[in-house]
């Protein structure tokens, strides 16, 4: 549309330089008004025309890529520093919620186990005490005062010792200090981004040691174009078509559309979700999604048919063999070849979609009208 729009723009400018259009070299064209009128129809033969039809639907096509699921993905960094002892697992490992990925030496975790034993410590100290002071409480020897202390001291103890004992259990470490990297659920190693000695901080900005997902559910992720936002909505199904698998569709489901037009590429974020049972798909994977759109009541030309003068839209018009008239529309949503007309034509009348521009030379032209296509 943009290339005919702008070789109409280039002849229209042409002959706006002299003020006076392109004396026509073909004496059987006559000009009479809007219209359009060929004396020798045997010499017609470079029109070609089209109908003007109802929309009969279509197949939207969007392209993206298939990326992990967030909802069953998990990016693993070790709570405490230390340095790497054992690797338990390779890329493509299936794993189990709970399994051993590596195992680190850990003055961190050495530090927190210190902690745990001198908090329980402190907690025996406190019982032994909290029961001297009621047995002497209850023989009217203590005043309340100090009974009240030694109960608020031995609460701090049980306090302290239970953080203590709950960081421990999620360290998950053993009593000689090293520190168990365990996977918090069921899936696959997808990627792992450490060797054998290497030394790792929990403050340290970088890649996380281990990502583990559940690959039989994947997310598709498509940006869309502002002129496609009326036909994705959530929960409606998609299909998806990947060029490794040429004769197939997968099934997918729209999740999520997008709030937000990215300013730089005028798209919007679409998130679908695919079931990946057998696993043929993979993530990062690129892939054309397929959205069927019903028939509506819009009527249709090719997008040739349309050429622009100034501001306005016109088509050539069929009235009859030989004589054709310059019809002013509005023009909507342009896509695979056609083009909306939203006002100007009515469905069943033919429309110039080859020498259209040609025509167009032997019509009066003012330099104002010659200015370049807006798209």
């Amino acid at each position: 549309m943009k290339r005919h729009l702008t070789c109409l723009t280039l002849i229209l400018a042409l002959a706006g330089c002299n003020g006076e259009p392109e004396k026509a070299k073909e004496d059987f064209i006559k000009v009479d008004g809007e219209h359009v009128i060929l004396s020798e129809l045997d010499k017609a033969d470079f029109i070609k025309l089209a109908s003007v039809e109802k929309d009969q639907g279509y197949t939207l096509h969007l392209h993206g890529r298939l990326i992990w699921n967030e909802d069953r993905t998990v990016r693993i960094v070790p709570q405490v520093g230390g340095r790497v002892q054992k690797i338990e697992v390779e890329i493509g490992t299936s794993v189990k919620a709970g399994q051993p990925l590596a195992v680190l030496a850990s003055a961190d975790f050495g530090q927190a186990q210190a902690d745990a034993r001198k908090a329980q410590a402190d907690l025996t100290l406190a019982r032994q005490a909290l029961e001297r002071q009621r047995e002497l409480h209850a023989a009217g020897v203590v005043a309340e005062k100090d009974w009240q202390q030694t109960q608020a001291d031995a609460s701090r103890a049980q306090a302290e010792a239970d953080r203590a004992s709950r960081r421990m259990t999620s360290l998950g470490g053993a009593s000689d200090g090293s520190y168990t990297l365990r996977s918090p659920l069921s899936g696959v190693v997808v990627e792992r981004n450490l060797n054998p000695g290497l030394e790792f901080r929990p403050d340290q900005a970088g890649d996380p040691l281990f990502v583990v997902t559940d690959p039989s559910s994947l997310w598709i992720q498509i940006d869309a174009g502002e002129a496609d936002l009326a036909a994705l909505k959530a929960g409606e199904q998609i299909r998806l078509h990947v060029k490794q698998y040429p004769e197939e569709h997968f099934v997918g489901v729209i999740r999520h559309v997008g709030d937000f037009v990215d300013p730089s590429s005028r798209t919007i974020r679409v998130r679908g979700e695919v079931t990946n049972t057998d696993r043929r798909l993979k993530g990062g994977m690129f892939i054309t999604a397929l959205i069927d759109l019903p028939p509506t009541q819009a009527l249709q030309v090719p997008s040739a048919a349309v050429f622009l003068v100034g501001d306005q839209r016109y088509v050539f018009v069929e009235e009859g063999p030989g004589r054709y008239i310059r019809r002013a529309v509005q023009a909507g949503r342009e896509r695979d070849g056609l083009i909306q007309i939203l006002s100007g034509v009515k469905e069943g009348e033919k429309v110039i979609i080859e020498g259209n521009l040609h025509l167009l030379q032997f019509f009066k032209v003012t330099p104002t009208q010659a200015k370049p296509a807006a798209q």
